[in-house]
């Protein structure tokens, strides 16, 4: 084999043949009899499940046709290109499994993150399981029938992604980059008191800069207000062609440093699926035992923090179940098993035949019956109704999602009698607002800054409520609360993974950063972008609370940091986005910042990206004044300019600074005036409505438009 679509390749189109030896197809298992808290029947019952869904994400990989195995395999039945990751399946699958088990056995109120890569095919097939892909997409039946169109759809064009995204139900995590799957589970368990998050954590994944920090998330988890994030850190050893980091050092050692973390891990390992599954369950029976323990002691008797919270590491084979051996090289438990084990199975026939009984090994005549549904032993083992992790209601926008309740704005803006005359803190007043706001909406607003929120001048918030924190207070702290409604944590990558799982789990915060260090999340920005964008297109998705940015030390005012901390490019990223998703907003002053930060916090479905200096400012617009100039999003200051003149136009779209509000010149055919912009957004295609200067001059060659807003 010269190289597979494991082997440093991306597909198996990049699977070139070449030397020949054995390709050998994994051998059907009988269950053995391990000691354990399953007895015999429920030890085959979950074991069917975790084969079922085995047999149905290979199926996903591989068929167009014949999803039953009622005839033998030909190439027609094969995907032209095969497309998907197959290695971490199984380890999904297997906690999803057991989830369930627990679901039932507690009645938990649970959710499913799946951080590993493009795992999609498992949860794909653990929502077919439980009925709920069928419930939102009548043509997917349960029953043969659908189960063609299940797997023809996966990878193929007009389909579904190969990851967990939008089209999968029961997600809330997009499962293409990797490095926010705790910080996505951590911030749906904030505030949500009885949430169960169940979090797989890829090797893999874990090497990543976010992931690595995210760890320290449980600083900011308590047990009284919010509900429990249970880490199982699944150790398959490798990613796409080398081995993985916490997989190869020594275990004394990785246990030590997630005891240091603050977690108190439980190991399950092996190849045994009868002995694997009896540890999975002593595991999770353990940690939950721990958690609803540990809930109660603070919720009841208010113990303190720092808390340590459980958590599994999971060592089993990547590729678990797959063919071992394929053209003489071993797969199973290698990298080779990263994305599809038999790269050539619609054209060597002898890789079909292996595919075909490695198919057979999961017993499928056990888990369907002739029309392909379930039997009736799989369907009354999940979970029924919201309970099952695919029909969650708070992986799709949230259990209970509420409005904020804004105070008016125009109460707390600053007088202006005349333009340019008076000066403030655009951001200070802001705070002020602020302050209020997360007052009126106690459980269901956080505001998140790395180590920036006084800096930015929203230090009013705390004199309602203190800075989040769980772990031991020094003598000289100030405004730490564990009960605290700000949580500073000195990664951008944090604060912004923590807020997108709480937006996409029904509740409303803001994220306020330097202008220059917002690129550090620039590819995180994107990620969630394009989860807003493809949700829109789910007609089940419901939307969510828009992602808000607040950037201040802005490029204009570094007084005393320089050049280092100018950077306004962050705009450039946003402003490459559809319009329908993004907003950038550039306020001249305190009042219109309070006007436009009113609109953004109840908005929904965007990112908005406010830029607003810290620094003192003039004062442009009264309270009147800014409201119909953000109303509008783009107006005429005629203070400021001579509507008489013969032509020229000072346009400006950027944050006050200098003397002046003018920063803009450009030559058209109306008259002069001074001309703000509030707010911009990409251009993807051109208006079937022509573009009108202010008082309704068409085509102005200013180049802004009130269609701006």
């Amino acid at each position: 084999m010269t190289q597979s679509a494991s082997t440093g390749g991306d597909t198996s189109g990049d699977y070139q043949g070449g030397s020949r030896g054995e390709t050998r197809a994994p051998e059907p298992y009988v269950l053995d009899d391990v000691q354990g808290p399953l007895d015999r029947d429920e030890l085959a019952a979950i074991d069917a499940w975790w084969r079922a869904a085995n047999y149905l994400a290979v199926g996903q990989i591989y068929l167009l046709d014949n999803p039953l195995l009622q005839e033998p395999l030909t190439a027609e039945h094969i995907k032209p290109r095969l497309l998907g990751h197959f290695g971490t399946v199984p380890g999904l699958n297997l906690v999803w499994a057991h989830a369930n088990r627990q679901i039932v056995r507690r009645d938990l109120n649970a959710v499913f993150v799946a951080g590993p890569g493009h795992g999609g095919p498992g949860p794909n097939a653990c929502g077919w399981l439980e009925g709920t892909y069928s419930e939102l997409y009548s043509n997917i039946s349960q029953d043969g029938a659908g189960m063609k169109r299940f797997f023809a759809q996966f990878s193929f064009p007009g389909g579904v992604p190969s990851h967990c995204a939008p089209e999968t139900p029961g997600s809330f995590h997009e499962g293409g980059e990797l490095g926010y799957s705790l910080l996505h589970a951590f911030g749906a368990a904030f505030d949500n008191p009885d949430l169960i998050v169940f979090c797989v954590v890829g090797d893999g994944e874990s090497e990543t800069g976010p992931l690595a920090t995210s760890w320290h998330a449980k600083t900011f988890l308590n047990p009284a207000r919010d509900g429990a994030v249970l880490p199982i850190l699944a150790l398959n050893e490798y990613k796409i062609a080398n081995p993985t980091i916490l997989a190869r050092i020594p275990e004394s050692q990785l246990l030590e440093l997630l005891r240091g973390y603050g977690y108190e891990p439980h190991v399950v390992a092996g190849n045994n699926p009868a002995a694997v599954h009896q540890a999975t369950t002593a595991a999770l029976d353990a940690c939950l035992d721990r958690i609803a323990e540990l809930q109660r002691a603070v919720r009841a008797d208010g113990a303190a923090g720092p808390y340590r919270w459980p958590m599994i590491v999971l060592r089993t084979p990547k590729g678990w179940t797959c063919p071992p051996v394929v053209d003489g090289e071993q797969v199973e438990g290698t990298f080779r098993a990263h994305q599809v084990p038999l790269p050539a199975a619609r054209t060597d026939d002898q890789h079909r035949l292996v595919l075909e009984q490695w198919l057979q090994s999961y017993r499928p005549r056990e888990l369907f019956d002739d029309s392909g549904r379930p039997v009736r032993d799989l369907l009354e083992i999940a979970p029924k109704g919201q309970r099952r992790m695919s029909a969650n209601p708070v992986a799709n926008g949230g259990a209970d999602p509420r409005d904020l309740q804004l105070p008016d704005w125009r109460e707390y803006g600053v007088e202006v009698t005349t333009p340019g005359t008076t000066s403030h803190e655009a951001t200070r007043v802001l705070g002020g607002w602020l302050r209020d706001v997360t007052a009126e909406n106690p459980s269901n607003f956080l505001t998140f800054a790395p180590d920036e929120l006084a800096s930015n001048r929203l230090q009013d918030i705390l004199d309602v409520t203190g800075r989040d924190w769980q772990a031991l207070v020094g003598p000289f702290d100030e405004k730490l609360d564990p009960l605290g409604r700000v949580i500073e944590v000195l990664s951008e990558h944090m604060c912004q993974g923590l807020l997108e799982g709480y937006l996409l789990t029904g509740r409303h915060g803001l994220f306020t950063c330097y202008e220059a260090f917002i690129h550090i999340v620039d590819a995180m920005f994107n990620q969630h972008a394009k989860w807003l964008e493809a949700s829109a297109q789910v007609s089940w998705r419901r939307p969510i609370a828009s992602l808000n940015y607040l950037l201040s030390s802005h490029v204009w005012r570094q007084d005393h940091n320089g050049f280092t901390h100018q950077d306004p490019g962050f705009l450039d990223v946003v402003m490459n986005k559809r319009p329908e998703i993004v907003r950038v907003y550039l306020p001249p002053d305190a009042n219109t910042l309070l006007s436009t930060y009113d609109h953004c916090l109840r908005s929904k479905h965007y990112v908005n990206v406010v830029v607003a200096g810290k620094q003192p400012q003039l004062d442009w617009l009264s309270v009147a004044d800014a409201a119909l100039h953000c109303a509008r999003g783009t107006g005429i200051w005629p203070w400021a300019g001579n509507k008489d003149d013969d032509g020229t136009c000072i346009a400006r779209a950027a944050p006050a600074s200098g003397r002046g509000p003018a920063t803009r010149t450009t030559t058209g055919r109306c008259p002069t005036w001074c001309w703000h912009v509030r707010a911009t957004s990409p251009r993807s295609k051109p208006s079937p409505q022509p573009r009108f200067c202010a008082n309704g001059y068409p085509n102005c060659r200013c180049g802004w438009s009130t269609s701006s807003t």
